[in-house]
């Protein structure tokens, strides 16, 4: 009969009377063995315990930690290019829309709209002596909506005080890097049309 003061042997250990099932050898701590070398336990390949293996690892792991920065930097690259293609293809296409009647725009008047699609929100103005002009309501900085301001002539940006040109577009102050994009116009009789966006760098 077994007893309590039973040592641990390589079949299975008794305790309290009760037989546990035998452990993998690889599972029992032991001093280093020279016949490791010819047929190392699978624990050492991750969890070497001599200095050149553990360098070794550590290369493996930072050469995959590097391809995979890598891939995730080429692949956010791949991203951008692909959204500035589709952008500069939509401002390219021949879309047409009818803003409004010239005859329904006082002077400094003001008429919001949508476009080229229903998500791009862009404001005309009719200067006061009588010149028509759209830009896109997106402020160049964070996209914020920019508000014209008639009478002093500029686009105002509410969120960081950036401020526009209102003939132009033009960034004049504030955290905007470039003007605002330009709807491209056409009248026709007494109707205003956008039939384009012009993305710009400068003015």
């Amino acid at each position: 009969m077994p007893t309590h003061d039973q040592e641990p042997d390589s079949v299975g250990v008794t305790r309290s009377n009760v037989d546990e099932p035998p452990r993998d050898p690889d599972d029992i701590s032991r001093a280093p063995n020279p016949a490791d070398e010819r047929n190392p336990p699978e624990w050492r390949q991750d969890f070497p315990i001599d200095w050149p293996k553990d360098e070794l690892v550590a290369r493996r792991e930072f050469a995959k930690f590097l391809v995979l920065t890598s891939s995730a930097f080429a692949a956010g690259q791949g991203f951008i290019a692909a959204r500035h293609l589709i952008k500069q293809r939509r401002s390219t296409l021949p879309i047409r829309f009818k803003i409004t009647s010239l005859p329904a725009i006082p002077a400094a008047g003001v008429v919001f709209f949508s476009y080229p699609s229903e998500h791009d929100k862009c404001v005309l103005v009719r200067l006061k002596d009588g010149t028509v002009v759209a830009f896109s309501q997106a402020c160049t900085h964070l996209s914020c909506a920019v508000i014209p301001k008639v009478d002093e002539g500029v686009f105002v940006c509410p969120c960081h005080e950036g401020y526009f040109d209102l003939r132009t577009g033009r960034n004049i102050s504030g955290p905007p890097p470039r003007p605002l994009p330009r709807i491209l116009l056409e009248t026709e009789g007494d109707a205003v049309y956008a039939v384009g966006v012009e993305e710009r760098t400068t003015v």
